[in-house]
């Protein structure tokens, strides 16, 4: 019976690209089915301009029709390339290729990791990825392939490299101790929405601190635990290839001379940059943007220079790095060897890019449909309309911000929509705007990794099958079935955090408190 089972699910299972068109089959199915039912919905939208109040009715958009085919076939291309994942894996992906190709990720990474407990090495991958939310969705671009290298020059399965890191990105990525261009977004989005009831309500850059340091040491422990204590045991094993990175790499004076002389390379450019992003000194802060009031504002700010290159910037560091490694190892010769590296990482890159592709147009048909944000909005009336308070409100929230994630991953559209009216109905109950927001961005944790919509999810997947040996292609039910304990726990986690802060009357940060 067993054996039976087994080969019926060999024969069920689907490769991604088969998975993602289904997935458009059914959200354009889904469409016109809820057109005919005339679903709909209506929320107070906030205009963080101008800090105004509109009711909007949203509906769905039926593609199950001409109109609709019409859009699909006219807005593929450009769905395609203005898929912001595509573009950042590309450039990002040729300053990796330098690093790699040169040897100084191998070099560095073998050092690391030489005498280090495999232990420490992944508390540290999960805490250096909890920490990266600062900068963005671009942390999903640079960690998880790096993830990869790290574990492969590690000698250990570059995939449960991936799954980690991917997991601590998502878990992470609602957990920041300084405010990102995001969390700026996101408070003025609460302090509108408080000013219905409290007019003078202010909110502090260090509103969350204490509960973010306790959350972020927490997560990366239990992220460590479930990574070397279940993932490890249940994923497939890899095997290296014989004469490459399963024999030890011996660093002797050209490897030590390229890695001195990368390191000082690397440290002179970003002394460079970040005199750049400094404010109020001769010929500094040419990279912020000056329009802005608060400094958070000037340096993530849409129009700045900084945000608007941050990419370009990374990229050039891993240049350098790699680089001027290869000068001082003698493993760059020449501009051959340099042009060379720069196209490395781009050369086995055909199915990912195909990969994208699918997901890319998938998600631009699901975005179309207005189903994700019919499906918040009412579940924000629904909370609303509840009579809930206290433990129980909170529960709620965490679960509905949970579910919303599912079908809309995007933080400040999910926001925009739900705070015009959880925030004035939490204030309401006894519950202060600071920890109404910290409740929705814990719930988020629940099912960012195991959402297809969450545009970051097919990077995670394109690395997984990069370093697939079997015959048999990763399924975005193994891809999410990986990731599922990671949100489990790590939502379990945050919840008890959130009833335990709520129950003792712990303060969220300077100048802020769980109770108005």
């Amino acid at each position: 019976m067993i054996k039976i089972r087994n080969k019926l699910k060999k024969k069920i299972s689907l490769h991604p690209i088969m998975t993602l068109i289904i997935m458009m089959g059914i959200a354009i199915v889904l469409s016109g089915l809820l057109t005919l039912l005339d679903v709909e919905s209506t929320y107070m939208k906030v205009k963080a301009n101008t800090g105004d109040f509109s009711s909007t009715l949203v509906t769905v958009e039926n593609l199950f029709s001409l109109h609709g085919l019409k859009y699909i076939f006219t807005n593929t291309v450009s769905n395609f390339v203005a898929f912001v994942p595509l573009s950042s894996l590309i450039i990002i992906l040729i300053g990796i290729g330098v690093m790699e190709k040169s040897g100084f990720l191998r070099t560095s990474i073998t050092l690391l990791t030489k005498s280090a407990r495999k232990t420490h090495v992944t508390f540290f991958l999960v805490l250096a990825c909890v920490l990266a939310s600062m900068i963005g969705d671009l942390a999903y671009i640079i960690m998880v392939p790096i993830a990869g290298l790290l574990y492969k020059y590690g000698r250990r399965n570059p995939r449960l490299g991936i799954i980690t890191a991917f997991a601590a990105l998502t878990c992470g990525s609602s957990l920041n101790l300084v405010f990102s261009s995001l969390d700026v977004s996101l408070m003025s989005l609460t302090k509108i929405s408080a000013h219905v009831l409290d007019g003078d309500y202010t909110a502090r850059l260090t509103s969350f601190l204490f509960i973010m340091l306790v959350a972020i040491i927490a997560v990366s422990l239990l992220i460590t635990y479930l990574s070397e204590k279940y993932t490890s045991l249940h994923i497939d094993s890899y095997e290296f290839e014989k004469n490459s990175v399963e024999e030890e790499l011996v660093i002797g004076k050209k490897e030590l001379k390229g890695l001195v002389i990368a390191i000082f390379a690397g440290i002179i450019y970003m002394l460079i940059i970040l005199y750049n992003v400094i404010p109020g000194l001769p010929f500094s802060g040419n990279l912020l943007d000056n329009t802005q009031l608060y400094y958070i504002e000037k340096l993530f700010s849409p129009d700045s220079f900084f945000s608007k290159g941050f990419v370009f910037i990374v990229t050039m560091l891993f240049v350098v790095l790699g680089f001027f490694y290869g000068l001082g190892a003698k493993t760059i010769k020449n501009h051959k060897d340099l042009c060379e590296d720069l196209g490395h990482s781009l050369d086995s890159i055909g199915s990912i890019l195909i990969l994208i592709f699918f997901a890319a147009t998938f998600i631009g048909i699901f975005k179309q449909t207005n189903i994700g944000m019919i499906v918040v909005s009412g579940l924000t009336n629904l909370i609303t309309k509840s009579n809930f308070s206290g433990i129980p409100l909170i529960i709620m929230m965490f679960l509905a911000s949970a579910i919303a994630t599912i079908v809309l991953p995007g933080t400040l559209n999910k926001w925009t929509i739900m705070s015009g009216s959880l925030v004035p109905f939490f204030m309401n109950s006894g519950i202060s705007p600071e920890f109404t927001q910290l409740i929705f961005r814990f719930g988020e944790v629940a099912t960012l990794a195991i959402t297809p919509v969450f545009a970051y999810f097919v990077i995670y997947l394109a690395y997984l099958e990069s370093y697939n040996q079997n015959e048999k292609p990763i399924g975005l039910r193994s891809a999410i079935k990986m990731q599922l304990p990671y949100s489990l726990a790590t939502a379990g986690l945050l919840l008890f955090l959130l009833i335990i802060w709520y129950i003792i009357g712990l303060p969220l940060g300077l100048g802020s408190s769980v109770a108005i």
